[in-house]
């Protein structure tokens, strides 16, 4: 009979994995969620914001073509095409 705890008969074999579960749940406690949103995410997020007050303007004018209150200037249309084709 031994009288002193040396050798393996002293060593608790589960302290190793209780070690590393206390490890994991003191580093997993101290980190915190953080959410970052892209350049390009932002951009296809306001191109829906433009698309959406494009869309209301659409709605609106062809209620004004269905109700026969809109006119359109000529000028300003011709203009306007003219200008797209010489850039």
């Amino acid at each position: 009979m031994k009288i002193n705890n040396l050798g393996p008969t002293g060593i608790n074999p589960y302290k190793k994995a209780i070690n590393k579960l206390d490890k994991v749940s003191n580093t997993t406690t101290a980190k915190a969620d953080k959410v970052e949103i892209s350049s390009a995410a932002k951009e296809m997020q306001q191109i829906n914001q433009l698309d959406s007050a494009r869309q209301k303007k659409v709605e609106e004018l062809k209620q004004r073509v269905q109700n026969g209150t809109y006119k359109s200037d000529a000028a300003a249309t011709a203009s306007s095409i003219i200008n797209y084709f010489k850039i």
